[in-house]
């Protein structure tokens, strides 16, 4: 960014911009909603993998234009699908230009890039107004989604996170049983996901990271790195292998957490833990994660709810106990695959078991439904239970939707903030291979002041450190 640009941001967050800035630039900076006859005029950053579905999803809804595509590998393999699919839509390897050269001409932006770098672009389209879909999980920082919950509230941009089953059948039926009393006084929750990773197999007794490749001629590796401290280029950091190393991503817990316990910390009111206990992990090191984790999660009593436990589990053989009476378990065909591959079939579907006082409930990922166990108790419980409405819109309509002022979104960063973090911890916990103590009205680590560092993480590089203070 040039200096205008910067001087622009810091004297917007200060609320002073139009006492210092030219009226042209002033005119980039909007809040503005297409209206409901209009179609969102939507950039994308980050536009192969899951970025590419998410592009799909939401250009399919018919209720956007795709105006603008950015990824810093342009023109990689991954990317040149988008290219082909909208090759009238200007393209960009750097999210600041794009704004520098469009920020009038679009009204929302889709974030599907590597966890490190949601940060930057997400705070800079908030500061200009725009409205956020930001894939799981919001951050790799506690501090970051701190700074990104307190920016969207400055703003008063609508945000979402691509938690998407947040808005099928999993949700609304969670919602209307915590409503009808049926889920109450749940006590421990045991969330896990089991399928093999990209990381697992690889040599935990690593002492560095691996030495540098040659940057394939596509890929802007500076501005893939963004704010995170300078790495070589490896092949084993880019296209989805980043979600397996600390500086990157936030491993299994942050990619399927958001899917497993999303709806369950919703609607328990959770917030935040103030124990975080790694219980288990297997092949353990300071670089990427461990072949096998269980961490223990600690939630207080909230109002007239007990005090909860979540325990999660990762790892090829590292399976919870399952309670009596949860029989044969198959293949949930409903569940989306992991970037790395097909849901093996294992005996135990990613997903949770949830104990309450008196009833124990069963669920996958994503939008899959709850299930009473046993069967017998689900046979008498049938006539208790109440009617489920359908969803109105999908997790990408939804948003749309909301920004055109049609809805509310369904995981705006106050609710799916918290969730963020609740990850974050836990990665901090793997981490360090130390049980934490959290305090939530401070939001401090009490009996670790390297913890205390970790909330924050190592400051942002030279040149990044403007997008820390919007």
């Amino acid at each position: 960014m040039g200096t205008n640009r910067r001087d622009f941001i810091r004297n917007v967050s200060l609320g002073t911009a139009g006492l210092a800035m030219s009226g042209s630039l002033m005119g980039m900076i909007s809040s503005k909603r297409a209206s409901a006859n209009e179609r969102v005029n939507l950039a994308c950053c980050g536009i192969g993998n899951q970025g590419a579905a998410d592009i799909l999803a939401l250009y399919n809804t018919g209720l956007c234009n795709i105006v603008a595509l950015c990824d810093t590998d342009m023109g990689a393999r991954h990317t040149t699908r988008m290219m082909e699919q909208f090759p009238n839509a200007p393209r960009f390897q750097d999210f600041r230009v794009m704004f520098d050269k469009m920020a009038n001409q679009i009204d929302a932006v889709l974030i599907a890039t590597p966890d490190h770098s949601h940060f930057p672009m997400t705070m800079l389209a908030m500061s200009l107004g725009k409205a956020v879909f930001v894939e799981k999980p919001l951050a790799r920082t506690f501090h970051e989604v701190e700074l990104m919950m307190q920016a969207a509230r400055r703003y008063g941009v609508v945000t979402q996170m691509g938690n998407q089953g947040h808005s099928g059948a999993n949700y609304f039926q969670f919602k209307a049983w915590v409503e009808a009393g049926i889920i109450k006084d749940v006590t421990h929750i045991n969330a896990h996901m089991n399928n093999p990773r990209r990381w697992h197999g690889w040599d935990t007794s690593i002492t560095k990271f691996p030495s540098g490749d040659p940057i394939p001629s596509t890929l802007d590796w500076d501005g893939w790195v963004a704010a995170a401290e300078m790495r070589d280029f490896h092949r084993d950091f880019v296209n989805g292998q980043w979600r397996c190393w600390y500086d990157f991503g936030l491993g299994a817990l942050g990619d399927w957490g958001a899917h497993i316990i999303d709806t369950a910390h919703r609607f328990l009111d959770l917030g935040l833990p103030y124990e975080i206990d790694p219980i288990k992990l297997d092949g353990h090191n300071s670089f990427f994660f461990p072949q096998a984790s269980t961490i223990a999660f600690k939630f207080p009593e909230r109002g007239n709810m007990p005090a909860c436990d979540i325990t999660w589990y990762d790892g090829i053989d590292n399976f919870p106990p399952l309670p009596d009476g949860m029989g044969n378990v198959e293949l949930d065909p409903d569940i989306p695959p992991p970037s790395d591959g097909a849901i093996q079939p294992i005996s135990l579907n990613p997903g949770k078991e949830i104990y309450s006082k008196d009833l124990v409930f069963a669920g996958g990922t994503h939008a899959s439904t709850l299930s009473i166990i046993p069967e017998e108790k689900a046979r008498e419980m049938q006539s208790k239970l109440p009617d489920v409405p359908q969803s109105p819109s999908d997790h990408y309509a939804n948003f749309l939707l909301a920004v055109k002022g049609q809805e509310e979104a369904r995981s705006p960063f106050e609710i799916s903030g918290p969730l963020s973090q609740v990850f974050s911890l836990g990665v901090m916990a793997q981490f360090m291979n130390k049980k934490l103590v959290f305090d939530r009205e401070t939001k401090q680590i009490t009996n670790s002041k390297l913890g205390n560092e970790l909330l924050v993480g190592t400051p942002p590089r030279k040149g990044w450190e403007e997008f820390y203070k919007l």
